[in-house]
């Protein structure tokens, strides 16, 4: 996986490895003095996921950079997750293949004007970076200035939720001292969001200092001081004992130590699936895959493992898409299960959600009973991704925002189930689903989209190469003093321009 270049400053500081430790150090927690008493503290964030790609705004990490603030695209997702303004104040669909988008005044964090110039260069970056962005997965766009204040992006085929993909972390806008030669991203102080990333600490944390020349107005807190944790208990303790206002990401076992009003729990359209090899291994055999559905009880997880604060698994789409049950489609075709005979397979998660690790040691145990030998691996996310992006596990539990990327239920299948998918862990390559995938892309009417997309579900779960098994609601541990958490169940906002802490 390419990384991208760095700046010196952020570069060396991505070369140091502080221990836990050093995330409550005296200096980041302190609330800033009497000149942020005048003009607003800095807010304590806890982040469960430290960058996996540098902060590159092509990647995981894009949604770090939008959770706190730092970056944005020409659209958004309101709370009924349809295609809203932000950089972009209004777009009209000129034909089938062609939008035109109408941009805001706006500056970036380096000072230099949001142009159509600027906004037409970032995307065409974005279409260029290997790998190519999640929600660019099976899509060709172009984008080219037009007048003083307007930015046409064309399509190679019909796209009709283009304002949807636009929304995405990963095609944030920056200015053109962004990309080095090479095209790689550099998002400190280069962004347009409210807060400017100004110095990253290694994998343990980022400052973040408001930009008072945001478009959308001056944030209310004067920065941010974020820590990755990927350790729940420790973020836990952390906000329980003052030294946090924001923790995201709380673990079931820890939310009934924090007070009723501490605990904010929002339903969100991530479902924890496991992911099985369908490429190699003893999985590329449908006849064991279908074996490893059969033996998985969802029930004891969402009773167990998360306490009641999950469904258990009834497809790709759970209850928060509202409505994915009314129109899913049964799947009907599974392979028979064949026999596991001590069949040897090495299951991986990860820890920074902390319930993963207990849901594979039950699937292990289900596993097991079932006849499969079972190695467990267990890491931290960024220590995993590129292996399980390569096929190198026969079984990832991966706990994955559907909608996260664009917006669209039709893109999230398109990037982890198609030959072509940017996000494809499971590995899987089927020309009926790549098929039914396609179809439901070129269906523009949004209720024929819908049942579209639940006819894709349908075939992906036929290949047994997904088994879901739960929908999770989110808990984050928000400290009483603390107003304006921007909560949604797509995961992309966290902290905004009226988040703030009283004294």
């Amino acid at each position: 996986m390419r990384l991208p270049r760095s700046s010196p400053r952020l570069l060396a500081a991505l070369l140091l490895t502080p221990l836990l430790a050093g995330c409550f150090a005296s200096g980041g927690d302190s609330d800033g003095g009497a000149a942020d008493a005048k003009d607003g503290s800095r807010l304590r964030v806890a982040l469960a996921f430290p960058p996996a790609e540098n902060l590159s705004p092509y990647g995981a990490d894009a949604t770090i950079l939008s959770r706190l603030g730092v970056t944005e695209g020409l659209t958004a997702l309101d709370a009924n997750g349809a295609a809203a303004p932000a950089l972009a104040a209004s777009w009209r669909r000129e034909n089938d293949r062609s939008w035109l988008f109408t941009l805001r005044e706006a500056v970036f964090q380096d000072g230099t004007d949001v142009t159509p110039a600027a906004v037409a260069a970032s995307l065409t970056h974005a279409t260029e970076a290997k790998p190519a962005p999640a929600a660019l997965s099976g899509v060709t766009l172009t984008a080219k200035a037009e007048g003083a204040g307007a930015v046409r992006v064309t399509t190679d085929a019909p796209d009709p939720v283009l304002p949807l993909r636009l929304s995405s972390p990963s095609l944030a806008i920056l200015s053109p001292k962004a990309y080095d030669a090479k095209g790689a991203a550099d998002p400190a102080g280069t962004a347009t969001g409210p807060f400017e990333l100004t110095d990253v600490e290694g994998s343990t944390g980022a400052r973040l200092d408001r930009f008072d020349d945001y478009w959308g107005g001056r944030a209310q807190a004067s920065g941010i001081d974020a820590r990755f944790i990927a350790d729940g208990t420790a973020r836990t303790n952390a906000l329980r004992s003052g030294r946090l206002d924001l923790a995201e990401a709380i673990p079931v076992a820890q939310a009934a130590t924090l007070d009723a009003d501490t605990r904010r729990e929002t339903a969100t359209t991530r479902t924890t699936s496991l992911l099985l090899n369908a490429r190699s291994g003893a999985f590329k055999n449908a006849s064991l895959r279908a074996a490893a559905r059969a033996a998985v009880d969802t029930s004891a997880l969402a009773e167990g493992v998360y306490e009641k604060h999950a469904d258990a698994g009834a497809g790709i789409y759970g209850p928060a898409v509202t409505w994915a049950a009314g129109k899913r489609v049964p799947p009907t075709t599974n392979a028979r299960p064949g026999k596991p005979a001590g069949t040897s397979v090495t299951l991986a998660t990860y820890d920074n959600r902390p319930e993963l690790p207990e849901v594979a040691q039950v699937l292990k145990q289900q596993l097991e009973n079932a006849g499969f030998t079972v190695k467990l691996k267990v890491s931290e996310y960024a220590r995993l991704e590129s292996d399980a992006l390569a096929g190198k596990f026969d079984a990832f539990v991966l706990a994955r925002n559907t909608l996260v990327d664009t917006g669209d239920p039709v893109a999230a299948l398109a990037a982890d189930y198609t030959c072509a998918g940017g996000f494809n862990i499971a590995q899987l390559c089927d020309k009926s689903v790549d098929a039914t995938v396609a179809k439901a892309e070129r269906t523009a009417d949004t209720t024929r989209r819908q049942d579209a997309a639940m006819a894709a579900e349908a075939a992906i779960l036929r290949t047994d190469a997904v088994v879901p098994l739960v929908h999770q609601r989110v808990i984050t541990g928000v400290a009483p003093q603390v107003s304006g958490v921007l909560l949604d169940p797509y995961e992309r906002t966290l902290v905004g321009t009226g988040t703030r802490r009283d004294p």
